[in-house]
């Protein structure tokens, strides 16, 4: 894990309450142990981890917790994270990070590395097919 105060993502860390910043600094040990090839960044506001061009998980700070998605969630097939969006994702919230099951989050973890819902090739796909109608 960085702890460079210059990545974007210790910095976003940094703003946070006590509690959502414990829940952060363990999601993203977690994350960059398990996924040490993917590219972090700070995207739409919140830490990303992509492979390739594909985002696999992130979080966000909300008021009252921290929201941990995977882009391909809904492929993993566990009931402990809930549908998010129009596509194929998934997420679970945490208050605490006492309430972080590790062995799960690495699960999760692992599954994001090979289950990924191909998403440039489907807005790609989409962009051609409304180019096409317009014609």
């Amino acid at each position: 894990m960085s702890s460079n105060r210059e990545d974007p993502i210790t910095r976003y860390t940094e703003t946070l309450p006590a509690n959502q910043a414990a829940v952060c600094r363990t999601l993203r040990e977690e994350i960059d142990a398990a996924l040490p090839k993917a590219a972090a960044k700070i995207w739409h506001g919140a830490p990303v981890w992509f492979i390739g061009e594909t985002p696999v998980v992130g979080y966000n700070a909300r008021p009252k917790d921290v929201n941990l998605l995977f882009w391909s969630g809904q492929l993993f097939g566990d009931s402990a994270l809930k549908p998010a969006g129009k596509f194929k994702a998934a997420q679970i919230q945490f208050s605490n990070a006492a309430q972080i099951e590790r062995k799960a989050l690495r699960g999760w973890l692992k599954k994001c590395r090979t289950e990924i819902w191909d998403y440039p090739a489907h807005f790609k796909k989409q962009k051609a097919l409304q180019k096409k109608a317009k014609a």
